[in-house]
């Protein structure tokens, strides 16, 4: 399964300046990409993110993954890690 079988992130969230600042969110929540992304990266489990925001469901969580992966394949991001070359 490759990116193009991914779920199409655009039926799940928004932007608008009004909300966020124009940052992408779950449409219908004021719950953004970057606040659930650093919910998973504190180590919160999918069971714990659908249980404490109950305007999420598996899904939406799916299409945030969904839009990450895309943004990142659009980018050209290095990972820079002090002593290195």
């Amino acid at each position: 399964m490759g990116l193009e079988d991914a779920i199409r992130w655009r039926d799940y969230l928004t932007a608008d300046a009004e909300t966020l600042g124009g940052k992408p969110r779950v449409r219908g929540t004021r719950l953004g990409v970057e606040f659930i992304l650093g919910l998973f990266a504190a180590g919160w489990t999918t069971e714990q993110v659908l249980a404490n925001y109950p305007g999420l469901n598996p899904q939406s969580l799916q299409a945030v993954f969904a839009f990450a992966a895309e943004i990142l394949e659009d980018e050209d991001v290095r990972l820079l890690i002090p002593g290195t070359s």
